[in-house]
């Protein structure tokens, strides 16, 4: 018998394997796993240039896989100026800390800030154009919401995407405007991808690596060992970015990163379909985020069908944002629509990102579609103050309904959202257990689920949405050696310490990616 590279050893072992559900020692040879078994089996496998790690009672999962990210996006966080509560508590806040970046800033080169949140302004709006105007005259600004789906620009920056008062609504988006006169406020919806892909110079060179290295860094100090990029905008040059990162060292987490119509192009004339790539980075799903604005779906109903078709008989899987009822509903009749002229539909996993908003009939047609719904257990805490004060009382019953989602028997992944809320598995297992919001108060708590069942969304479901169930979400002999050293266990400390778990170790292919 081969001695392993690496063991761990007096573990408690959470597999994810039914078959084996629990386990003392994990033995790991060539970056996969070789043993999971109990501690009688470490004479066997440990030999002279084995590395033990004695976890000491410790628990150890497979490595947390976020279902639905945005890297490029969350770099960008770690490289801007940070609006988020509880730090910015008004647009005076705004301000002061714009003026600050602005006189440290050369004339014309951009201030970018991100994660302001209108819903914990004290003013309960948005800033304007001419807020910024005040305090950077001299630089293009734009204000990421922490939404993703909003930006504030100031004067200079409209300028340069071009946008005046004669500017017609783009499709599928929304310009904000001065009431008595119709100037545009700077207040752009569903344009910010517009912004930084056509408008804002594109991240590159030493800023990019810098940011990089510390997505990385955090990344890996949540346990992240798969991370699924659900960015339409990514692209070639993307992709070979990722390349460059890999093999330089910047990324080590496991990367599939999906795409949109508009770049598909590009991937098939490199002869590229689902799934190329390699063991560190693979191509997957086409992403398409339609929109509902005055309950009108953009784009129509007739060409989004013709999209899913595209990609589903070219061999891809399909990933289609759907927040509001009404879009979600839209997005269930284009994929029964889809399935009616495609016999091998299931084989493809399509799936439904987010779906907020999901009352009972709705999720009867996805589970006799069998779609993948992407959900997000952790925003129960991160935004569920804003949704108790926002959403209309009848609706909360079937937001992010976890428990229906669960019962359902479809195939459920979780998902941060990233840079939407803080990416932390343990947050979202926390979320979904509690159902408890920032402030301490309770989210239709009916729809509460079991720890076990969060980590099977971060794990066995996760790998199943990217169709690589077979090489990873478990501890199983042959899989690859990704894993996590929790300080606790999260399935059986009491629901309000979930939060509390630390990760210690993350594990990448058998080598230590990190260490706290």
């Amino acid at each position: 018998m081969p001695t392993a590279d690496l063991i761990l050893k007096n573990a408690s072992v959470i597999t994810m394997d039914s078959k084996q559900p629990t386990a003392q020692l994990v033995a790991v040879k060539n970056g996969r796993i070789a043993f999971v078994g109990s501690m009688d089996a470490l004479e066997e496998w440990q030999g002279a240039g084995t590395k033990v790690i004695d976890c000491g009672g410790k628990t150890v999962t497979p490595g947390f896989n976020d279902a639905h990210c945005h890297i490029y996006s969350f770099v960008r966080k770690l490289l801007s100026i940070d609006l988020s509560a509880p730090n910015i508590k008004c647009i005076d806040d705004i301000k002061t800390i714009i003026k600050r970046r602005a006189e440290k800033t050369a004339p014309g080169e951009w201030i970018t800030a991100t994660d302001y949140n209108d819903f914990t302004l004290a003013e309960k709006r948005h800033p304007t154009r001419w807020e910024l105007d005040e305090v950077a005259p001299d630089n293009p600004v734009v204000l990421s919401h922490r939404s993703l789906h909003a930006c504030v620009l100031n004067s200079k920056a409209l300028a340069m995407a071009g946008i005046t008062i004669a500017s017609p609504e783009p499709p599928g988006a929304f310009i904000g405007r001065r009431v008595d006169d119709g100037e545009p406020n700077g207040l752009l919806v569903e344009m910010l991808g517009y912004v930084r892909e056509h408008v804002m110079p594109s991240m590159e060179g030493e800023e990019l690596e810098r940011g990089i290295k510390l997505a990385n860094e955090h990344y890996l100090s949540q346990g992240l060992t798969s991370l699924q990029d659900a960015t339409f905008v990514n692209d070639l040059k993307r992709w070979r970015y990722h390349q460059y990162f890999k093999v330089e060292g910047m990324l080590k987490s496991r990367v599939y990163m999906m795409f949109g119509k508009e770049t598909m192009p590009q991937f098939r004339a490199d002869h590229m379909g689902f799934g190329s790539g390699s063991h560190y980075l693979r191509l997957g799903a086409m992403k398409i985020v339609p929109s509902m604005i005055s309950d009108k779906l953009h784009p129509p109903q007739s060409e989004l069908i013709e999209q899913v078709l595209m990609a589903h008989r070219a061999g891809y899987q399909v990933a289609i944002h759907a927040v509001q009822e009404k879009l979600v509903e839209a997005i269930v009749g284009i994929y029964e629509a889809v399935k009616s002229q495609s016999p091998d539909f299931t084989s493809r996993r399509h799936r439904i990102e987010h779906c907020a908003e999901c009352p009972p009939q709705i999720l009867e047609r996805i589970k006799r579609l069998g779609l993948v719904v992407t959900t997000h257990p952790s925003f129960a805490y991160y935004s569920g103050d804003r949704y108790l004060a926002t959403v209309a009382p009848a609706v909360i019953p079937y937001l992010y309904p976890m428990k229906s989602f669960m019962e359902s028997g479809l195939v459920i992944t979780g998902a941060s959202d990233s840079p939407v809320v803080n990416n932390n598995p343990i947050m979202g297992i926390y979320g979904g257990v509690t159902r408890l919001t920032a402030s301490g108060k309770r989210m239709s708590p009916e729809q509460c689920v079991t720890a076990q069942q969060v980590l099977t969304m971060y794990t066995t479901n996760a790998a199943y949405a990217s169709h690589e169930e077979h090489v990873k979400g478990s501890i199983t002999a042959g899989k690859y050696a990704d894993m996590v050293v929790l300080s606790a266990d999260p399935t059986s400390v009491p629901p309000e310490k979930i939060k509390d778990t630390r990760v210690e170790m993350t594990i990448i292919g058998g080598e230590i990616a990190w260490e706290g």
